[in-house]
């Protein structure tokens, strides 16, 4: 493909990247018009939230799957179809319950459209410089739907009603397909492999109670409990399933031996546990404080999407010129010295301080993601590449789900909002920094930028 083509295709997925990314930056804010327009209490606000990531979480496998087994492009498309058509349904929502049902089928278009984008890069850019440098921008598109969401989705909600927001998502979602039609080739590489169902419902089972157990850990410790242990016995099926697969296995054991890729799903995790801990508790801590309304508590996450927009383009070059290493162990220490910051200073009468947090993390994940992408990817072989980008956003989407469990636990245990925000962002600035020593050690010093296996 000639270099105007890649372009258009660079922009087309740029476009999907921003469908699925904006709406779920902008829901937080729209929890209490929410409530009140559809009579929803707590649980049912929370399930609001969650049932996206829930769906996604245990979806995610079986996109990259299908992507890889009956073409990316058409995988691509069909996750732009229905994401499209699900934010519609949110949008007409006329009680908790069909909103609830709507974002999970959204989580499914999700997990259909984010790896088939991540799998496309993998082929369509074979060159792994430019690879490199395209998963950077690729990367930023997710700061810029950070950047976009709560600005544009407190206006909008202010202005407009909460049903807005999704009418925004449904013709980006819709244009992504169609300019995929026409300007990505299909590809596809099955291999020996098959559509597995035992495989796959195992697989989603154990991903999905995994994700069940940490969103229910707070309110319904039992339920977690039960959860959890449903999953742990998904998950046991589902390896030995596999074992048994051989070549042909969902989740090839080869790829789980490679030290990088190994690397690259643990910093993944440890990355996101903390930043969607800081996103969701930083706006609840602000605004019990009176300190902001939506809308200012919007814009006063903006450093964190406005570091991550202007450092991730450059990740790729930077990753070329110095290794994978040093952007990806680097950037998770910036963005855990973030965090430490906000929690050493949650106390102050000045935001100032968790202003320059706020910066810090988000300047150290834009550094990260494009790298850590890379390596993931590049670790597997092209035909491979749809399940290894499902798999490193299923790191993605597993650390933002027990962040958001975990460190909002720890909020909730001290009497004051302050008090448990300082030990939330403590803990989550910890975990980035231990996660930042794993992948130094992970990925070799040679490491120059994304190779294929």
């Amino acid at each position: 493909m000639t270099s105007s083509p890649l372009r258009l295709v660079l922009t087309t997925l740029c476009l999907a990247v921003l469908a699925a990314q904006i709406d779920t930056a902008v829901v937080n804010l729209a929890m209490r018009p929410i409530g009140l327009d559809l009579e929803a209490d707590m649980r049912a606000l929370q399930w609001v939230l969650d049932s996206y990531n829930l769906a996604y979480a245990a979806l995610l496998l079986t996109g990259g799957l299908l992507a890889d087994l009956y073409g990316r492009r058409r995988t691509f498309i069909a996750g732009s179809a229905i994401l499209s058509v699900a934010t519609l349904m949110c949008a007409a929502a006329p009680s908790a319950e069909i909103l609830i049902a709507a974002r999970a089928l959204s989580g499914l278009g999700a997990a259909l459209l984010v790896p088939a984008s991540l799998a496309i890069i993998r082929v369509a850019w074979l060159e792994p410089a430019e690879r490199s440098r395209v998963l950077g921008i690729w990367a930023a598109c997710n700061g810029l739907a950070m950047a976009l969401g709560p600005t544009l989705g407190g206006m909008l909600i202010e202005y407009a009603g909460w049903r807005s927001i999704f009418l925004v998502v449904a013709p980006i979602g819709a244009t992504a397909g169609t300019l995929a039609w026409s300007c990505i080739p299909e590809s596809s590489d099955p291999g020996k492999r098959h559509f597995d169902g035992t495989a796959q419902l195992s697989g989603a089972a154990a991903l999905g109670m995994l994700a069940f157990a940490a969103i229910e850990c707070r309110e319904a410790p039992y339920r977690a409990l039960a959860a959890l242990l449903a999953g742990a016995t998904a998950l046991a099926v589902f390896v030995r399933i596999e074992a048994r697969q051989g070549s042909s296995a969902m989740v090839p054991p080869a790829l789980f031996r490679s030290r990088p890729f190994r690397g690259a799903m643990a910093a993944t995790a440890g990355m996101t546990f903390g930043m969607y801990g800081a996103l969701f508790l930083l706006p609840l801590a602000w605004q019990d404080a009176g300190r902001f309304g939506p809308l200012g508590a919007g814009i006063a996450l903006m450093p964190t999407a406005l570091t991550f927009v202007a450092s991730s383009p450059w990740s790729g070059l930077l990753a070329v010129r110095h290794g994978t290493r040093p952007l990806a162990a680097g950037g998770l220490m910036l963005a855990g010295a973030g965090l430490l910051l906000i929690g050493v200073e949650a106390r102050s009468p000045s935001i100032l301080a968790q202003e320059i947090g706020l910066a810090l993390t988000g300047l150290g994940m834009g550094l990260a993601t494009g790298p850590l992408m890379g390596a993931a990817v590049g670790a597997a072989p092209a035909e491979r590449s749809g399940t290894a980008s499902a798999l490193i956003n299923v790191a993605r989407m597993m650390g933002a789900s027990l962040g958001v469990a975990f460190l909002g636990a720890l909020f909730a245990m001290p009497s004051h909002p302050t008090d448990g925000l300082r030990a939330a962002m403590l803990a989550g600035g910890a975990i980035q920094i231990a996660c930042a020593v794993f992948t130094w050690r992970a990925i070799p010093a040679q490491a120059r930028s994304p190779q294929c296996a």
